[in-house]
């Protein structure tokens, strides 16, 4: 038995009964939305070298890894069940390699930026991009490396809306 929910409850995605629905956003206005999200991958320095050299052997990891990034965030909407499905007007993936660091291990970090016009952000479309770009790194680096880690995944900021701008602090 669900528990009814406060009728000023702040999570949008449940009704006053508790149940969970897709907030219908009709009425509210279009405007341009922008979210930028990041997240890193962690490998031994070896696989860092294979992924930077293009000598791995599924081919340019980065590369397909951007891709891999775009599709997912046209696609958020059939992987997250109550996101709506959005006409996005820009998917950018930036994905930068550092080298080994004191804690020796090597990193890509993905920065995804993903832009639209409607009545509704984009953020978890900019979260999808770098979770599946980085989960891409992962499929095609495993053989030589099962202990990379894939961490700090956040949203950095988003733009546009009624509740305006959010920047990362």
């Amino acid at each position: 038995m669900t528990t009814p929910l406060s009728p000023i409850s702040p999570l949008t995605h449940f009704d006053a009964q508790g149940q969970a629905h897709m907030v219908d956003v009709a009425a509210k206005a279009a405007t341009h939305r922008i979210a930028v999200a990041q997240g890193r991958i962690d490998m031994q320095p070896a696989t860092l070298a294979l992924i930077v050299s293009g000598s791995a052997k599924k081919g340019d990891v980065l590369g397909i890894a951007r891709i891999a990034g775009i599709m997912a965030a046209k696609k958020t909407s059939d992987l997250i069940p109550l996101c709506h499905p959005l006409a996005l007007t820009r998917v950018a993936l930036e994905l930068v390699t550092a080298p080994a660091d004191g804690n020796d291990t090597g990193s890509v970090t993905c920065t995804a930026t993903v832009e639209t016009v409607g009545p509704t952000g984009v953020e978890m479309e900019a979260l999808t991009a770098v979770n599946i770009a980085l989960l891409t790194i992962y499929d095609m680096c495993k053989a030589v490396d099962r202990g990379m880690t894939i961490n700090d995944v956040k949203l950095l900021e988003k733009h546009g809306g009624k509740s305006g701008s959010f920047v990362s602090g």
